[in-house]
């Protein structure tokens, strides 16, 4: 069974990048979703009706998929070398992978609420919680990389500095799309 090791690593991969992929995408049609309430009628009703079926695709079809394919892949490499579970690193990884399961979740309860038309987020704060998921990432992948306790902790710093540069970014494109009108 080891021999299959680097299949479900290799799987895990492919159905992580399509996870987030999906994740990053499905943020970009909650922030259009929410700015087609400042459009004219009948464009509003007709973006609005047409990002619903949008997010419920991409969520059926890439988002949920990915990620019961990535965990279950994750799951199977943690069975075929239990010895990953005496790593400090592996559980710190584990810590982000939950956050990013919460963070999905909350996606789903945004595509209803988007749906009934119950969501009052701003796209200013559905561009902030797009880069959640960004953070998350950056925060896995370095754990995974550099897997040294003190490497890693270097590396939470970093993605802290990340964030606020991402932060004062989104602010500032706020500001530019204030500017010109968009």
């Amino acid at each position: 069974m080891v021999e299959y090791y680097q299949y479900f690593k290799a799987v895990h991969i492919v159905f992580v990048i399509s996870w987030m992929a999906g994740l990053f995408y499905l943020l970009s049609l909650f922030i259009y979703h929410t700015e087609a309430n400042d459009k004219p009628e009948p464009e509003n009703s007709i973006l609005k009706k047409q990002f619903v079926k949008m997010e419920a695709t991409l969520w059926k079809i890439i988002c949920q998929p990915a990620m019961i394919i990535s965990l279950l892949a994750g799951l199977s490499m943690l069975h075929l070398n239990p010895g990953l579970l005496q790593m400090d690193w592996m559980w710190v990884k584990l810590a982000f992978v939950l956050g990013l399961l919460i963070y999905h979740f909350i996606c789903q309860g945004i595509i209803a609420k988007l749906k009934n038309e119950r969501f009052v987020w701003s796209s200013f704060k559905l561009r902030l919680w797009r880069e959640l998921a960004t953070i998350f990432m950056i925060a896995i992948v370095f754990v995974v990389i550099l897997k040294n306790a003190m490497d890693w902790v270097y590396g939470l710093v970093g993605i802290m500095g990340i964030a606020l540069l991402i932060m004062i970014a989104v602010k500032l494109y706020k500001k530019y799309r204030e500017k010109k009108g968009v």
